[in-house]
């Protein structure tokens, strides 16, 4: 049985050519520290690769630091501002993945949920009147997580506007666009973020290495300790047959950005499709990643879609992977305004560099009969 692949959003297939040169970079000796031939071989492939970073999301010149991922990246933003900004409160967003939260959680600052409206956005009139109240020099420093495309719905937060209110009031905003880079058009400049991470396996890179982009001359506490890497920002060994890989699947997204209107023309297929059969879809109304679509259908919980779709050779998620053994509503929709029902009952389906319309194709007509037996049975 052929297999359609549509899970893009917990990990996307790595490009070939990303898998090639990582292999070749593994047969290459040499640590990008060491002074001799080979380490600065190593090193040149280093900062080639950052260079392929910066590029895709307008880094700073100095501001890619290179993580394990997006977790990682997550957690340096958060506690590594703490000390230095002094950090008495942070606000996260509704809609945040859970380690945005759960990192949070762990800072010793005092945490605050920013509500979401029931169209998947952030609701930014709440945050300015809370900030409005807001004193810095009483209150201590704050920071606000809010990511630049949701996970599950994969509807685009209004990122730059959320930052004029944000500075305005004389805090951070920490951006999380694991998401969105390699799928959208991202500006970290543009964006107004301080801080903002990604990571390879979104977007055709290899799992296990990612970056935290950093604001010029923006002062950080290292977590990791113990070596110069990273310009004394995270110690440890640089992988460098990651870092290569992830290079090359920022220079590689340019083809996805390319087939943006494509994808999404895909997921728009899926979209009416499982509409007319009675689906609800999350998000529609706001602009979202091209190729994310993420629905409810009455009566056919999340578990029984997953397994129907496996079984048909289709893989798709329940909310986010991270989460997805968990039996638990999802907490975007449930901060949506979904009822329990509609929580439990929600996949996602998303599309990335690799999609077809024979993917599109197979998701509609098993999704479709699988779910005229489910009715057929309630009726």
């Amino acid at each position: 049985m052929k297999r359609h692949y549509l899970d893009h959003n917990a990990t996307a297939p790595v490009r070939p050519e990303v898998v090639d040169l990582v292999a070749e970079t593994m047969r290459r000796d040499g640590n990008s520290l060491s002074v001799h031939e080979e380490g600065r071989a190593a090193r040149k492939i280093l900062e080639d690769a950052r260079e392929q970073v910066r590029a895709l999301v307008n880094a700073p010149v100095n501001g890619v630091i290179f993580t394990s991922g997006g977790t990682e990246s997550i957690h340096y933003a958060l506690h590594g501002a703490i000390r230095p900004h002094n950090i008495k409160r942070i606000f996260v967003s509704a809609l945040e993945h859970a380690a945005v939260g759960a990192n949070a959680a762990t800072t010793g600052a005092d945490v605050e949920t920013i509500p979401a409206t029931p169209s998947g956005l952030v609701d930014l009139d709440w945050l300015r009147d809370r900030l409005s109240e807001y004193d810095v020099a009483r209150d201590g420093g704050f920071l606000v997580c809010l990511m630049f495309a949701n996970n599950e719905t994969g509807v685009l937060q209004t990122v730059r506007e959320a930052a004029d209110i944000i500075h305005e009031a004389g805090g951070l905003l920490f951006c999380d666009a694991a998401q969105a880079a390699g799928k959208v058009p991202v500006n970290f400049f543009m964006s107004g973020a301080d801080m903002m991470s990604l990571t390879g396996h979104k977007f055709g890179g290899p799992v296990g290495i990612g970056a935290l982009i950093a604001g010029p001359n923006l002062p950080l506490e290292p977590q990791f300790r113990g070596g110069g890497h990273e310009q004394n920002r995270r110690a440890g060994t640089h992988n460098v047959p990651a870092i290569a890989g992830l290079g090359l699947a920022c220079d590689m997204a340019k083809q996805s950005l390319e087939r943006a209107e494509e994808i999404a023309g895909l997921r728009d297929r899926m979209q009416h499709a499982t509409e007319a059969a009675g689906a609800k879809i999350w998000g529609a109304g706001e602009l979202r990643l091209p190729g994310t679509l993420c629905m409810s259908a009455p009566g056919f919980s999340g578990a029984t879609q997953l397994m129907a779709l496996d079984l048909a050779g289709i893989s798709v998620s329940a909310g986010t992977a991270c989460s997805s053994g968990k039996t638990k509503p999802s907490h975007v929709l449930t901060a949506m305004g979904a009822s329990e029902e509609e929580a439990t009952s929600a996949i996602r389906v998303s599309l990335g560099w690799n999609s077809t319309e024979e993917d599109a194709g197979a998701f509609i007509r098993e999704w479709s009969k699988a779910y005229a037996r489910i009715r057929e049975r309630a009726a």
